[in-house]
């Protein structure tokens, strides 16, 4: 029989924020594999080592006909969102882009779907404003009573452009240290990051206050967890993995292939 998830409750999205507080801050790096819509939360959390689900904003937005970049209307994100939350009894953090314009309102909507924590990109820009915009949200979730986890990104590398190696560092600290003095609950630091740079960043921001992506080419999860990370990320690389093997079965059945005999069915709703 599927499990029906229970729906959230106000005091059921504060629980799950601590939950997630606390999972950032445990010893065991937190992986987490995005998902972008109710199947793929339920496939996600049905895995043994699942502890959270995280959703990937480009999957949402692609599989909605959208760019990424807060091209897709924020009524349509949220409720995409909201079906993931519906999916699952795990704690979901949702990628939330940049805030959609007032991040405070944006998490006080997302919270109301049954969200418990986000990332919220600071797009580079100027750090008092990005600092404000992460206590923004958070005194969006005091005022819902919710300890909110910020997962604050900074884009120090991917909007690094040519700067030097050690200016990108320097600015991804001073904005990591902003943001949790803020109230983030851990700084994201997207890019392919090497052991070395890392090790700097975890040593300038704080153990398990960081959070990667896991891309081609970046460390292994146990890797970063042994440097000090709290988190590790897929972003939009599930869905462009699950599109690739929608990709390849569509070349083989219309070569008259025949459905792999292995084929799970997942779709269990």
């Amino acid at each position: 029989m599927t499990h029906i998830p229970a729906p959230r409750t106000r005091s059921t999205v504060a629980e799950d924020a601590t939950t997630l507080r606390s999972l950032y801050e445990a010893p065991e790096v937190l992986r987490v594999v995005n998902v972008w819509d109710a199947v793929s939360a339920r496939v996600v959390a049905e895995l043994p080592g699942t502890r959270a689900i995280a959703t990937a904003g480009h999957g949402i937005a692609a599989s909605h006909g959208y760019a990424d970049g807060e091209q897709i209307p924020l009524h349509l994100m949220l409720e995409a969102v909201g079906r993931i939350v519906s999916a699952t009894d795990l704690p979901v953090s949702a990628d939330l882009d940049g805030g959609f314009g007032d991040a405070g309102e944006t998490v006080r909507r997302a919270i109301g779907v049954g969200v418990s924590g986000a990332n919220i990109e600071d797009q580079l820009r100027p750090l008092a404003e990005s600092a404000k915009l992460v206590a923004d949200v958070v005194k969006a979730g005091e005022r819902e009573g919710v300890s909110f986890a910020l997962n604050a990104r900074t884009d120090a590398f991917v909007r690094g452009g040519d700067r030097p190696l050690d200016d990108i560092i320097a600015d991804a600290i001073e904005r990591g240290r902003a943001y949790l003095d803020a109230g983030a609950t851990c700084v994201f630091v997207p890019g392919i990051l090497d052991a070395d740079v890392t090790r700097r960043l975890v040593e300038g921001i704080g153990v398990r206050k960081i959070s990667v992506i896991g891309l081609p080419g970046a460390l292994s999860a146990a890797e970063y967890e042994s440097l000090g990370v709290a988190r590790v990320s897929y972003g939009p690389m599930p869905q462009n993995v699950a599109l690739t093997a929608l990709k390849k079965l569509g070349t083989s059945l219309l070569a008259d292939g025949v459905i792999p005999s292995d084929t799970e069915m997942l779709n269990n709703f």
